[in-house]
């Protein structure tokens, strides 16, 4: 298998997954700032432009964060990506979505790219604002989640790597104060070995 991913994006989660699996792979940077993801042989794999993409062993591609986290999950068993009853998978996945679609996509992109929501420059602070808003009310959703649990459900899952990519925007890029049980999972989720080596391999810090 081969990741193709960006330093920090939300393609971390994959990464990690990857490192929990414990199986052989490469991992390809695409440098977005330069607008790698838009070059020939990058839309060649993933015409979306977009990070993560997961090259199989097979040659065919997968895009978008929940299929990917969901195949890696499914294939590897062993790993205990996903619980086992199948009520506890759909929490999972219901998780992992909210964090994708209305955490990242919504939120966190309002933030950094108001240009995609504003209709004039005028409204350019309000847009993140409210990106703001909806980025921190998804903290204190998932911090609800937590509970007094070690992980959104129980034990790691997809959900949780997904989880750990935006508390580390948030308590990173926002310099945001984490809430509590979402502070304590983001310094649990840094002790595992496999974050620990993904980050080192990403050249990032907690």
């Amino acid at each position: 298998m081969k990741l193709l991913y960006a330093p920090g994006a939300c393609s971390l989660g994959i990464h990690l997954l990857l490192e929990e699996i414990g199986k052989p792979y490469d991992a390809e940077l695409v440098n977005l700032r330069e607008g790698a993801q838009f070059k020939p042989e990058f839309t060649a794999l993933n015409p979306k432009s977009k990070v993560p993409t997961l090259v199989r062993d097979d040659g065919t591609v997968l895009t978008e964060f929940p299929a990917i986290a969901f195949w890696l999950a499914r294939t590897n068993p062993g790993a205990h990506l996903l619980p086992d009853d199948a009520d506890s998978q759909t929490r999972a996945l219901e998780a992992m979505d909210y964090v994708v679609s209305t955490m990242h996509m919504r939120g966190f992109t309002m933030i950094f790219r108001p240009d995609m929501f504003a209709t004039a420059p005028a409204e350019t602070e309000a847009v993140k604002a409210r990106g703001l808003a909806m980025f921190t009310r998804g903290l204190e959703v998932m911090d609800a989640m937590l509970g007094d649990k070690d992980y959104l459900l129980g034990s790691f899952s997809v959900a949780d790597a997904a989880l750990f990519y935006v508390e580390f925007w948030g308590a990173g890029r926002l310099q945001l104060d984490l809430p509590a049980r979402c502070k304590a999972h983001y310094a649990r989720m840094l002790a595992r070995p496999a974050v620990a080596r993904m980050m080192a391999a990403e050249g990032l810090v907690g």
